[in-house]
């Protein structure tokens, strides 16, 4: 997969991909990253790339031209197929299916505004995708061009030493993951679950399908609203809210 970051910042695009999945995936060739500086394309003197909003108001708004020049030669360098996503408080909720949806692409363009915020007429013509993080807002889009790159990240074979791992996580069967715990076996009086001891796979396996969905129904109760529960599972979820009330 090739990704291509329009940014005003690059070298914090460059600090984040030298770690951990990222780092991994980009040595093995699993991954392969590029920024674009869209100061390095403005024509004044002064190398501009933003000026006060039309209509007044704070801030200041990244201009059209020096950010379209930078976002055509971005998806110049990638192959067909590849969107032009801008991280934006007000786009597409980014969740994991989202995450799945990208990693299916052969890459994207990934544009992180600054400021008040990018002139709507490049959002109009040179956009494709508009993602959020969620409700919030931070100060440029780099760091959720990051969040954004390391979960598809983890999706592409070969990225993580174990191809499971991403398949384990939360949110990819629509339910939160369920607890982990490793040596010794109790810890200031706290120990282990008897059932990760056992040996058992089989009691293993549904100790962890019930408390993945236990642990859903107790945090994100939302989640299980979208979902459509087969019996075992509802068998699970019952059995784990009695031990609950209890």
């Amino acid at each position: 997969m090739q990704i291509e970051i329009v940014t005003l910042f690059p070298e914090m695009i460059d600090q984040v991909a030298a770690w951990g999945v990222l780092g991994r995936a980009l040595d093995r060739g699993v991954l392969k990253l590029n920024t674009r500086n869209p100061r390095e394309l403005a024509k004044d003197r002064y190398r501009t790339v933003d000026d006060r909003p039309y209509g007044g108001g704070p801030g200041m708004v990244l201009k059209v031209e020096p950010l379209r020049s930078c976002i055509k030669a971005a998806r110049a360098a990638l192959p067909d197929g590849c969107p032009v996503v801008v991280l934006c408080a007000q786009g597409r909720r980014f969740d994991q299916d989202c995450a799945r949806e990208c990693a299916a692409l052969p890459g994207m363009v990934l544009v992180a505004g600054r400021y008040e915020g990018i002139d709507e007429r490049v959002i109009e013509r040179d956009v494709d995708m508009v993602l959020s993080l969620g409700d919030f807002v931070v100060s440029g889009g780099e760091l959720p061009a990051m969040i954004v790159l390391d979960a598809v990240a983890r999706l592409l074979p070969g990225a993580l030493g174990d191809d499971e791992s991403a398949e384990q996580d939360s949110f990819m069967n629509g339910l939160l993951d369920c607890p982990h715990f490793t040596r010794p076996e109790e810890q200031d009086g706290q120990a282990v679950p008897e059932v990760l001891l056992s040996g058992d796979h089989a009691a293993v396996a549904r100790w962890r399908a019930k408390q993945s969905l236990g642990r859903t129904w107790q945090r994100r109760p939302d989640l299980l609203d979208k979902l459509e529960l087969s019996n075992e599972q509802r068998e699970l979820l019952n059995e784990y809210i009695t031990e609950h009330e209890k």
